[in-house]
């Protein structure tokens, strides 16, 4: 026998129904008399406990929990931020925040090189329009519409040949901007602080290269436009200029879905530093399965361009032809008209301030997509951060960029 007394946990099934009649009652003990105590009557039902109810928080500064430490967040720890961006996948607004961050942060560098871009491809494209540019033929109000549309493809071409010169040295001044960019975008994921000659230095052995890849792209698009509008023009007629639309519009379609596709080779190209074709068949497979969202990341970013270009050099266009009386006084004749010095350079200085401005953001836009895509496949976020020197990721590499 067992004097001790027993217990039964709560809950447990009566053995009699539930008046509890037959629940074990725990061993009487005697006291110090003898006699065994009087247990009383009114005893709970078996089986039928119910957990205590939630009582409410105690006051301030009273008994119990207190407040939360201060600084603590609960749930997932946020990502690690080094640099310009969260080492993690970004969205579309973090992305153009980077750039403008990467612009903000590191704008004597930045603007050095953008302003200087600048200033070289503004003063190339007034001395082209002033120089090379030649005058547009008349035109035949009496004609018909065949004849007026040979000569706006005549009047076409006549710019297009003076202004090529100008065309191919802003495309080589924008290439050497983003190659400069890049590197300066790289070491802002970081959070490096990075100076112009250490930017060249870095830059300079791929510039060739860039600027082969550049050239390769401008003529692939040159390509299929002109093969998907050949058709047409050999046919000519009616049927010819509507075959020469759809075949139009049918190449515009390829040329954007190719530029798309490839639009991360520069990067790749820089930061990895591979050659012209695995830079682009590198670019093809961070963009696969990301087309539509890389795409309408572009498209945004390129009308936010827009419009603030606009926003400038709308202005800009106003002081010139005001300054420019011969301008101003064949604009309101409706006469055609070639603008003087005074409007060249005052719509240059506004091309200038536009460009200094756009260039990073533009670069930025498309550095921190393809960082966005590394981190998404390949978890680059990892190897940033230990690049960073962040604790808990291992010893930093002595890498400073965020290519390999």
């Amino acid at each position: 026998m067992n004097d001790t007394p027993g217990w039964t946990s709560p809950g447990s099934a009566p053995s009699d129904g539930q008046d509890g009649s037959g629940v074990p009652r725990p061993a009487a003990p005697a006291d110090e008399n003898g006699s065994a105590p009087q247990w009383s009557k009114d005893q709970p039902p078996g089986g039928q406990w119910s957990p205590p109810t939630q009582q409410a928080p105690p006051p301030a500064g009273g008994p119990g929990w207190g407040p939360p430490p201060p600084n603590v967040q609960w749930g997932k720890p946020p990502a690690a931020k080094p640099g310009v961006i969260p080492l993690r996948p970004l969205g579309m607004g973090e992305i153009l925040d980077g750039a403008v961050k990467t612009l903000r942060t590191y704008w004597r560098t930045v603007l050095t090189i953008t302003v200087v871009v600048a200033l070289f491809s503004q003063t190339v494209s007034v001395l082209a329009q002033r120089y090379l540019v030649p005058r547009a033929p008349a035109t035949n109000p009496d004609a018909s519409p065949a004849e007026m549309l040979e000569e706006s493809i005549e009047a076409a071409q006549v710019s297009l040949i003076g202004m090529g010169p100008s065309l191919l040295v802003t495309l080589m001044a924008s290439v050497a901007s983003a190659a400069l960019l890049t590197v300066v975008i790289s070491r802002a994921v970081l959070g490096r602080p990075v100076t112009l000659g250490s930017a060249w230095q870095e830059a300079r052995p791929r510039l060739l290269q860039l600027i082969g890849l550049t050239l390769l792209l401008a003529v692939l698009g040159a390509g299929i436009v002109t093969v998907a509008l050949l058709p047409g023009f050999l046919i000519g007629g009616g049927a010819g200029a509507f075959l020469a639309f759809l075949g139009g519009l049918g190449g515009l379609v390829a040329v954007v879905w190719l530029m798309v596709r490839f639009s991360l080779a520069s990067p790749a190209l820089m930061l990895e530093r591979q050659g012209v074709f695995p830079s682009l068949k590198r670019s093809a497979k961070l963009v696969q399965g990301s087309w539509w969202r890389i795409f309408g990341i572009t498209v945004l970013t390129q009308l936010l361009i827009f419009v603030f270009a606009m926003i400038i050099a709308i202005p800009f266009t106003i002081i010139g032809i005001a300054v420019d009386g011969d301008g101003f006084s064949g604009l309101l004749s409706g006469s055609s008209t070639t603008f003087g010095w005074p409007f060249l350079i005052v719509t240059g200085i506004g091309g200038v301030i536009t460009s200094a401005v756009t260039y990073p953001i533009s670069a930025g836009v498309t550095v921190l997509l393809y960082v966005d895509q590394r981190i998404r496949r390949e978890a680059l976020d990892i190897e940033l951060a230990r690049s960073a020197g962040l604790p808990g990721y291992g010893p930093a590499p002595g890498t400073q960029t965020v290519g390999g």
